[in-house]
């Protein structure tokens, strides 16, 4: 069961967070080849008994191996199918309509990334939020596909469809580079969890734009909804991955300082969510699943 005294926990446990890929430069070393003297006679003069010197094995740097697994590819896949299908999207005229096929291709992503957790996940806590993105997400799939059905797009742009794409272009780009981080996580369910946290917060910035841009009734309520419902997964989503990471219960939360605050420039993705969790939380206190 998660509570909301969690917010204010994983709010500190984020700096225990791990990050999620790492690099570091390589130097260019430059050698001289000492120089040798040509001689028509052999040296005699070595001791019979001296042993040849060993050659130094070449060094091979390590292969990045979480991102040769089937994990992997899958979840990359996945996303591109998505990102393909939400570009589209990016270039209707209406915002109401532009939302409602973005978000079409946004939750058959999420559907598609919740079955590769089933399938290679082991954290019983992810799998069965994998199985409930499955199923909310699902039944907002055909409430979208219905509202669009009956509309069409704008012939021509409206006086918010600029400001609407250039929301859209960059939600995209920020949530498709944090998932691609996130997926690489060669540990299986918090490759999913990384993921799907950048996924859930991509949603939350497209509803937010609906918000503010859109006019039909019926698609600005779906946004909210989505708000609401996508921020306490958020939530549970980064409990579960500091619970991973730390590898041992929660213990004394009550007592965690709720005023003590966290940053990591590491993890921008992490804090982002956290901030929207804590948010969330002081404004309507979250309920026990």
């Amino acid at each position: 069961m998660i509570t909301s005294f969690r917010f204010s926990y994983l709010v500190l446990c984020l700096a225990a967070v791990g990050t999620l890929t790492a690099c570091q430069p390589a130097e260019d070393a430059k050698t001289t080849a000492p120089e040798t003297i040509s001689t028509d006679t052999e040296d005699t003069s070595a001791a019979p008994d001296a042993a040849p010197a060993e050659e130094t094995p070449p060094v091979e740097a390590p292969a990045d191996t979480a991102l040769d697994t089937d994990v992997y590819k899958d979840y990359v896949r996945s996303m591109d199918k998505m990102h393909e299908e939400m570009m589209i999207a990016a270039d209707y005229k209406d915002p109401d309509v532009a939302f409602a096929k973005g978000m079409l291709g946004h939750h058959r992503g999420a559907i598609d990334m919740a079955k590769l957790q089933l399938k290679y996940g082991s954290n019983s806590e992810l799998t069965a939020l994998a199985q409930q993105v499955i199923d909310t997400q699902q039944g907002e799939i055909d409430i979208l596909k219905k509202w669009l059905a009956s509309h069409l797009d704008a012939v021509n742009p409206k006086p918010n469809t600029e400001a609407m794409q250039q929301d859209y272009a960059e939600s995209m780009r920020i949530m498709h580079y944090s998932m691609e981080q996130g997926m690489s996580d060669p540990i299986p369910d918090l490759a999913f969890a990384r993921s799907m946290l950048a996924h859930h917060i991509g949603a939350i910035e497209m509803a937010k734009s609906e918000l503010q841009y859109g006019t039909d009734d019926e698609m600005r309520a779906l946004a909210q909804d989505i708000i609401d419902a996508q921020l306490k997964e958020v939530a549970d989503m980064l409990y579960l991955v500091a619970k991973i990471e730390s590898a041992s219960p929660v213990v004394a939360a009550d007592n965690v300082d709720p005023n003590t605050q966290v940053t990591s420039d590491d993890m921008p993705m992490d804090e982002h969510a956290a901030h929207m969790a804590a948010d969330a939380d002081s404004d309507k206190p979250a309920t026990a699943q």
